[in-house]
């Protein structure tokens, strides 16, 4: 029986996006596609995730990329710009959770302890979990096994009576190897049919 909902954050109750900044400094939308797929990538991001330092990770594309190095810059000094607004339908779903009172919720993100602070800021459901776990204070992210076992020793969770919601698909398999019932977001629609589905909502 689930008795603990474990929610990603980012593109499932969050809305953030490089593009959102970045289209205040590129005229052209291919020349930035081009500059996010091969100077600030996902995967260099999600190094400063894992616990890089925000100075160290920019330090390193400054050095490989001098050409682009005020763009780089901007993508941690304008960092905040990169948020959008909060997914509503989905954090009504948490909403209805956390009111229900039947389940222990929290949170298990892949994000920099240094920017999280600015997503605490902003968003006030963040107040509502019951823990919060962020890759970047921990030194290691999703889909690292480790990762989500740092999340059911702390808070004691039962793998077994547990489910996951997150929009990566590498994470959600991540999660069910580890016994993890895992749902894969797409939107906030279908995770309340599936909730449903599960007699949880």
């Amino acid at each position: 029986m689930i008795n603990t909902i474990i929610f990603d954050l980012g593109a499932v109750l969050i809305d953030w996006n490089p593009h959102y900044m970045y289209r205040s400094i590129f005229d052209n939308e291919q020349e930035m596609l081009d500059f996010l797929a091969n100077v600030c990538t996902p995967d260099w991001n999600e190094d400063q995730d894992a616990g890089r330092s925000l100075q160290e990770g920019t330090d390193i594309l400054v050095a490989k990329f001098p050409e682009h190095e005020a763009n780089i810059r901007a993508f941690y000094s304008r960092w905040i710009e990169m948020l959008g607004e909060p997914f509503h339908g989905t954090v009504e779903i948490f909403r209805r959770l956390k009111e229900s009172k039947q389940y222990k919720i929290y949170a298990l993100t892949n994000w920099s302890a240094e920017t999280f602070p600015f997503a605490v800021a902003r968003f006030d459901f963040l107040t509502w979990f019951d823990g919060v776990v962020v890759s970047g204070t921990e030194k290691m992210r999703k889909p690292t096994p480790a990762f989500y076992q740092i999340l059911l020793d702390r808070y004691q969770v039962n793998a077994t009576e547990a489910l996951f919601i997150d929009d990566n698909y590498r994470n959600v398999l991540a999660a069910e190897v580890m016994g993890i019932k895992s749902i894969h977001f797409k939107s906030a629609e279908e995770l309340e049919v599936e909730l449903n589905g599960l007699g949880i909502l």
